[in-house]
């Protein structure tokens, strides 16, 4: 017999009473206890796991502040392929739907379930006796990115389900994961006061947020989802509208906005009753999906080549409004480019109040012909800052002048400049505009680039602001005594902060030229310069002919470089950066081919392959001797097809006569590793005989099995 007073009962106790707890205040909106006696309760479990770690439970309710730091996301293909729906903008389209699965079904009777589409990140989730065990994203339907421990800090989401007699073992939900528009305003407001750029919508902002390295940081999103569908390998229920009855009594959070409907009137009536009402809900959302309920009458349905012929979206048309343009604001980006932004009179839509628009450069103003005081009309179509579409002329006041954009920089006064062939005017001033070396310095900062921990894109937009850095090799010029006494920096804070200045000392040479800013060069550009080059003083002597030959690095990027490198203050900025230990080069011997077997074949890769990444295939290919290029030409020895490919790749391999070859074809030419030590030098690849015939036609997309429980999304 246990004894309930030791750790690990008490443990086991207190995780049921908080799961408990959890599934009344997010799916009941019921508190049984005080916030102060949850808290505490949390509290005692978290000191007990740091404790006892051999008695944490998998699914322990601590999991949800995060707290676990991944480096990469790892992918996994989907039991079941995450197929997308089709689309329809009309009634008349919608009763078209009717009729086809009307015909579809010879007559029988049916019902619909008619479901809001929320403005999310599709999600799946897998529940093995009970428990929350994975999370992946819809990826590209096929293949998507492995993200549990993000998803396990959703609160309303639970990590143990209430058991049923009708539970299976191991099952499959799909849903949507968002941000509450409540937290996506309160995220724009503080990015907002920070002079950070605004995140385009919810959708966005929660996407991004399920990337992140940090799941504690995704914790403070507060993200939430809804489940919406249910998958297994056996039939457990006949009808979806069934499964989403079973998904809430086990703990899921189901919307409650889903309804039967035994005609297509009751759906056009469900499509008019939320085109206004749906702006109440805490969520964005941009449609109605609906459904046939009867499962096996959606097997009868089947499929088309792209969407199941049993389900379709309705699309609510995008907001519009008519309201004052009353000024136009000029913002500087990191690149010196020249943003104008309509500043408005208030105006109401779709749920909230527009007081600014887009109108993304000159081109536009002139196209449209904007005049300060017209009545504009603006539309939204789920974006945060909506765009200007039109003006109204029969309001134009008669004394109106067309806008005269600016000829100098609204923040430094240079004379703007406007690059041949480009939109944008931009600031010239690289090294001296201030909206721009603080544009450059949260870039180098950033996640993606020297990620220092404790120095995020508001504490380094501070001190710019206060003028203790202003290029980031004055980064590592900080010290103890120069943050002592700042504003929200105590001792604890500034030693981790100066400890992520040292650890970034050690960041790889790919990314510390990424964080360099240099225009056109992203991550992948950076990661190909940097393996090819293998320094930055290599590099730095390379001419622009020479960098235009880096395997895709085109001539506009090569010219940028050259530019760049050209430039004394960043060649001191080089200097300085060695001097403070940054890595300027990658460490190591360069890797060493493996073989030469497929020494002068270039492959082009597309689609998603079953036995590994595109990123795998890549490295196994130059491992051998191969070249990657991401276009097809006459020159391209191979086109490898992945399920999914691109109709346009293969018409155009097929049409320059290049062989198109499967996964398994392109492994068969690679030798194993025992074979590869004894591969002779100079081995001709052309030789090698191909299991598959040169105008090989990808997989075709696959549907659920006969017989496999529930819908697809």
């Amino acid at each position: 017999m246990s004894d309930p007073t030791s750790p690990q009962e008490r443990i086991k106790t207190l995780t049921q009473r908080l799961h408990h707890l959890n599934y009344q205040y997010y799916q009941n909106d019921v508190s049984e206890v005080p916030d102060q006696e949850f808290d505490h309760m949390l509290a005692e479990l978290q000191a007990l796991e740091k404790e006892f770690p051999e008695f944490v439970l998998p699914n322990s309710p601590t999991q949800r502040v995060g707290g676990t730091v991944t480096k990469q996301f790892p992918t996994a293909l989907h039991r079941y392929p995450m197929l997308s729906l089709g689309n329809t903008y009309s009634e008349a389209d919608l009763r078209d739907f009717d009729e086809r699965v009307s015909r579809g079904l010879e007559g029988a009777e049916y019902t619909y379930v008619c479901e809001m589409k929320f403005d999310g990140v599709a999600m799946s989730l897998t529940y093995e006796n009970g428990e929350l065990t994975q999370g992946v994203t819809r990826g590209d339907g096929t293949r998507g990115d492995v993200v549990t421990n993000n998803v396990r800090t959703i609160k309303n989401l639970p990590l143990h389900l209430r058991p049923a007699p009708n539970q299976p073992t191991e099952f499959e939900v799909r849903g949507e994961i968002f941000m509450p528009i409540t937290v996506f305003d309160e995220l724009n407001a503080e990015r907002e006061q920070n002079g950070e750029a605004l995140l385009a919508n919810p959708r966005n902002a929660a996407s991004g947020t399920l990337k992140l390295q940090d799941s504690a940081m995704v914790a403070a999103r507060r993200l939430r989802f809804f489940a919406y569908s249910f998958l297994s390998s056996g039939r457990t229920f006949p009808t979806h509208s069934a499964s989403l009855e079973a998904l809430k009594a086990w703990g899921l959070p189901v919307s409650d906005t889903w309804r039967l409907c035994h005609s297509i009137n009751e759906v056009l009536d469900f499509v008019h009753h939320w085109e206004k009402k749906r702006f109440e809900l805490p969520v964005a959302t941009d449609g109605i999906v609906i459904k046939v309920d009867d499962l096996r009458q959606q097997e009868v349905l089947g499929f088309t080549s792209k969407s199941p012929r049993w389900a379709i979206a309705y699309k609510y048309p995008a907001e519009k409004a008519r309201t004052r343009l009353n000024s136009i604001q000029y913002q500087v980006g990191r690149t010196g480019a020249v943003t104008p932004v309509a500043m408005l009179t208030p105006v109401p839509l779709a749920g909230t109040v527009v007081k600014r628009a887009s109108v993304h450069n000159a081109n536009q103003i002139a196209a449209l012909d904007l005049r300060i005081g017209d009545m504009v009309f603006v539309e939204k179509g789920g974006e945060i800052i909506p765009k200007i579409t039109g003006v109204d002329l029969t309001a134009r006041p008669a004394d109106s002048e067309p806008i005269k954009y600016p000829t100098e920089c609204p923040a430094c006064g240079t004379p703007l400049i406007r690059p041949e062939g480009e939109a944008h005017f931009r600031c010239p001033n690289d090294e001296g505009c201030p909206p721009q070396l603080k544009a450059k310095l949260e870039h180098y900062v950033s996640r993606k680039a020297l990620n220092i921990d404790g120095l995020g894109t508001e504490t380094v937009g501070r001190f710019f602001d206060l003028g203790l850095v202003r290029t980031p090799a004055d980064i590592y010029d900080l010290t103890a005594a120069t943050l002592t006494g700042l504003e929200r920096l105590g001792e604890k804070s500034i030693n981790n902060l100066l400890k992520g200045v040292e650890a970034s000392k050690q960041v790889p040479f790919d990314r510390v030229l990424f964080g360099l800013g240099i225009r056109y060069v992203g991550e992948t550009v950076a990661e190909k310069l940097a393996a090819h080059y293998r320094t930055i003083d290599a590099m730095a002597a390379a001419s622009a002919g020479e960098l235009a030959a880096t395997p895709e690095v085109g001539g506009v990027i090569a010219e940028s470089l050259a530019e760049w490198f050209s430039d004394a203050n960043n060649r001191e900025l080089i200097e300085r950066l060695r001097a403070a230990g940054v890595q300027l080069a990658l460490t190591g011997e360069p890797p060493r081919a493996q073989s030469d077997r497929l020494a002068g074949l270039t492959f082009v890769l597309s689609g998603v392959f079953e036995q590994h990444s595109r990123e795998e295939l890549q490295h196994l290919i130059q491992q051998h001797g191969g070249k990657i290029t991401g276009s097809i030409s006459k020159k391209l020895s191979y086109l490898v097809a992945g399920d999914k490919m691109g109709p346009a790749k293969r018409e155009k391999a097929t049409e320059l006569k290049v062989p198109i070859i499967s996964e398994t074809d392109l492994l068969a030419m690679i030798p194993s590793d025992l074979e590869a030590e004894d591969d002779v030098a100079g081995a001709d690849a052309d030789t090698l005989s191909l299991t598959g015939d040169p105008t090989l036609t990808a997989p075709a997309d696959s549907a659920a099995e006969p017989g496999k429980q529930g819908s697809l999304f």
